[in-house]
């Protein structure tokens, strides 16, 4: 792993430079204004990032509330080789949220997504990993959790692989039945 753990500046892996995404990006993709965006990001964006407008407007509100949220929240997966967007990640919010007490005092709970052409090629474990190896060697953070969709086979075995166990499961508003999955940092 290398990486640069500066909160504005990307976390880079092996592949991987995982971006913070900025209100102008999301304001730019909500728009479909798919040129500034890629400018904004100074890589190429595919198409399928524009079909997220649902998770685009849930970031791009929280940054404006709160704009010191960005190195926690939304990141680009970009290729370092040719600055391709192959995906998105990035942590709920903040570490220590009240609604992962019971099974992650003091955790933080993240989440991914890898473009269709780009899936089966690790991105997402590498994307996870560089994302947890920046929120314990940079803040400390003690627990991290994913919430996987019981149908989501690859993810449940990416969680598997690195080390997660399950500790219970959810219904969640949007996604329906997730189930919960817990790893301690180190």
């Amino acid at each position: 792993m290398t990486g640069q753990f500066d909160d504005g500046a990307p976390i880079l892996t092996a592949r991987l430079a995982l971006v913070p995404l900025t209100i102008p990006f999301f304001e730019a993709s909500l728009a479909g204004d798919r040129e500034r965006a890629a400018a904004l990001l100074g890589a190429t964006v595919p198409d399928e990032w524009f079909e997220s407008e649902a998770i685009m407007g849930i970031r791009l509100g929280d940054l404006r509330s709160d704009p010191s949220l960005q190195p926690w929240l939304m990141r680009a997966m970009l290729r370092r080789e040719d600055r391709v967007m192959v995906g998105h990640c990035g942590f709920h919010g903040r570490p220590g949220a009240a609604y992962l007490e019971p099974y992650a005092p003091g955790g933080v709970e993240m989440g991914y997504t890898v473009f269709s052409p780009y899936r089966r090629q690790g991105y997402a474990t590498e994307a996870v990993q560089g994302l947890m190896a920046w929120a314990a060697a940079e803040h400390g953070v003690p627990v991290f959790v994913l919430s996987i969709a019981p149908t989501n086979v690859p993810s449940q075995a990416i969680a598997r692989r690195l080390g997660f166990t399950k500790v219970g499961s959810h219904i969640d508003p949007e996604d329906g039945v997730e189930e919960i999955f817990v790893r301690q940092a180190g």
